[in-house]
């Protein structure tokens, strides 16, 4: 089990959520100033194997970074020129697309919003029709019989009595006034191209700088922060700093290999069907590609939107988006797991939840760099113990144990998902290995529980029911649940194991089995008497029968009461004493050893003595007189039952 995290106290919450509101704060309105130096120290972990190889060939440290940092400038300001002329000559032809692009807004208004119009027409006139005749009749009557109460209209005055009214002046016709914008001057064109493209290039310019700095005081930052964090550790604190800086750069550097491949894999295909401006597409996409999930499928959907309207038909549109389809699939699932495996380390829920976040504070900068800043936290929360619960709350790792879903799982009585989750556990792994991995475990975490009175009495009977629908579903054979209702106290009903072993003794008796049978071929299984080692000796028995062995289970009252009639003699060749976990049963071990050794004494006796949550050393075979074996979970005892029954087959081949 993972260590429990420390529950802080009140001040310490209040603090904290101080803390956390004034970071955000900073974060948010100070994010002029902040987004270039994740930026440069994004770019650090990625030319960090260029300054490295440069180093090997002789240059200074200074010399080093230089040249890597103006290598990386001429490549972005090349490609930035590139596609910044590639997005003017797309700007002058979109309007020779124009009867293209209404053509088919009309073919589209024509099979959705004219076919709605039209349907609505028809009901319109259905209803028309209805209320027509009712219109009509009263159209024949009088206005008196329409309305008696009303009375009739006054009669206009004669023409001779009208007075005459003198007529309205009409108004004057407005003046036209025509603006013109002042011819523009050279100057005032350099200044708005400057002021346009000023942000860009001051950000640029701020970045390249950390970056200078970032790479010759690597060494510098990493002892500074060696020195604030893992003082008392120095060997712990440089592994885990070192092993954070490697495998963020290769995730960097293969992050952007992989990208740089899509492009120039979608450059290819989108110029070979005949797209047009395909490189700038390329590019989009590529960039794009560094925002999780939906960044690559927006420039699909641009680029499609182009196609459509280039080509008249929809052929382009469509050939377009399967490229897209077919280079992401092959990019996303078989070449990114062959570099740095499937996933970043983070959750699919916080990848999206990062991305928002980052979005909102540093807006389309942070929607791009959203996934290596949550990356550096993760990684960080995994090597720094006061930040673990980032590593929690961000990555991909199980927060609770397999033991401990079972056991969650078992309270909130949803055997759905334990069922899902043992089926996929018995696909790589046998019962065995599941009952000692998984299901024992549980069962320890359930009994420190009732120690401590931390559960209730509907709890204890979920956890019950849960463990015995598991192990009826997943234990080998089908067998049925018998039909009785349900108590209301778990005193009312049999334990776990009584109850799964009164569910086989109604298919095959109460002997669980025939009695006449061949000599050597039972092996019987014994518990030393809790509850829980009779639930143990019960999936004892269980995985012994998935392995075609006749196995039963008896309790030492059962031995001590009246024996089965006409019994084969010799019948039973192994006897198993189980123990769930150390405790008082275990006292009374020695004298069931020699209550089954005086009982079977040609059998061989084993015990099966389970180490417990605490893994606290029980009897050995050697302080249980007359043992001949002994295991200490349930795959080492079904291994010894088939390595004696292997012996034994052996020994009668070679006596006939």
């Amino acid at each position: 089990m993972s260590d429990p995290l420390p529950v802080p106290s009140l001040r310490g919450r209040a603090g904290g959520i101080v803390a956390t509101g004034t970071i955000l704060a900073i974060l948010y309105f100070a994010r002029d100033v902040l987004v270039p130096i994740p930026l440069a120290v994004i770019l650090s972990l990625l030319i960090s194997p260029l300054v490295r190889r440069l180093r090997r060939a002789g240059l200074s440290a200074t010399s080093s970074v230089l040249v890597a940092v103006l290598a990386l400038a001429l490549l972005v300001a090349s490609l930035a020129a590139v596609l910044g002329v590639q997005v003017a000559r797309m700007s002058a032809s979109l309007p020779q697309y124009e009867a293209t692009i209404r053509h088919k807004f009309s073919t589209l208004n024509e099979m959705t919003v004219g076919r709605l119009t039209s349907l609505a027409g028809q009901a319109e006139r259905i209803i028309g029709e209805h209320v027509e005749q009712p219109a009509a009749e009263t159209s024949r009557r009088t206005p008196q019989e329409a309305n008696p109460r009303e009375s009739p209209a006054p009669m206009p005055a004669s023409p001779q009595q009208a007075v005459p009214r003198p007529a309205a002046p009409l108004p004057a016709a407005p003046i036209p006034v025509e603006l013109h914008q002042p011819p523009a001057t050279p100057l005032k064109l350099i200044e708005k191209v400057l002021a346009s493209v000023w942000v860009p290039l001051e950000t640029a310019g701020i970045v390249l700088v950390v970056l200078v700095f970032v790479l010759l005081e690597r060494e510098a930052v990493r002892d500074r922060f060696i020195r604030i964090a893992g003082a008392t550790d120095l060997r712990a604190t440089t592994l885990a700093l070192n092993d954070a800086g490697e495998r963020l750069s290769r995730f960097f550097v293969s992050q952007f290999a992989v990208n740089l491949g899509v492009g120039a894999a979608l450059w290819c295909g989108l110029a070979l069907i005949g797209l047009p401006h395909a490189m700038s597409w390329a590019a989009l996409a590529a960039a794009l590609r560094f925002v999780p999930y939906v960044g690559v499928w927006i420039a699909a959907l641009l680029s499609t939107l182009l196609a459509a309207a280039v080509d008249p038909g929809w052929s382009l549109a469509v050939a377009t988006l399967g490229l897209f389809v077919i280079v992401e699939l092959i990019a996303a699932q078989l070449v990114e797991p062959e570099l740095y495996g499937h996933t970043t380390g983070m959750s699919p829920l916080s990848v999206v939840v990062a991305a928002i976040f980052w979005s909102w504070l540093w807006g389309p900068v942070g929607l791009v760099l959203s996934t290596p800043l949550t990356l550096c936290l993760v990684v960080a929360g995994r090597h720094i113990k006061a930040l673990s619960f980032l590593d929690i709350m961000l990555g991909d790792t199980q927060a609770l144990t397999t033991p401990q879903r079972f056991y969650q799982r078992s309270l909130s009585a949803d055997s759905d998902e334990i069922f899902a989750s043992a089926r996929d556990c018995l696909k790589h792994d046998s019962f065995a290995a599941y009952c000692d991995l998984v299901l024992m475990p549980a069962l320890y975490l359930a009994g420190l529980d009732l120690r401590q009175g931390a559960i209730s009495v509907e709890q204890q009977i979920k956890v019950r029911d849960t463990i015995v629908a598991v192990v009826a579903a997943i234990g080998g054979e089908r067998l049925k649940f018998s039909r009785r209702r349900k108590p209301v106290s778990v005193l009312d009903q049999p334990t776990a194991g009584r109850q799964l072993r009164q569910q086989r003794e109604q298919l095959f008796g109460r002997w669980q089995g025939p009695l006449i049978v061949p000599p050597g071929s039972v092996m019987l299984c014994v518990g030393l008497g809790s509850i829980r080692d009779d639930l143990a000796t019960e999936l004892l028995v269980r995985i012994l029968r998935d392995q075609k062995i006749d196995a039963r289970h008896l309790s030492l009252d059962d031995l001590h009461s009246v024996p089965p009639p006409d019994a084969s003699p010799g019948s039973v060749s192994m006897v198993y004493l189980v123990s769930a976990s150390p405790g008082a049963e275990r006292n009374r071990a020695d004298s069931a050893a020699q209550e089954m050794r005086r009982r079977f004494p040609s059998a061989c006796l084993v015990t099966v003595f389970l180490p417990g949550m605490l893994l606290q050393p029980g009897p050995t075979m050697d302080s249980i007189r007359g043992a001949d074996k002994a295991a200490t979970s349930f795959r080492e005892a079904v291994q010894i039952c088939l390595d004696w029954l292997r012996e034994r087959s052996t020994i009668a081949a070679a006596s006939t």
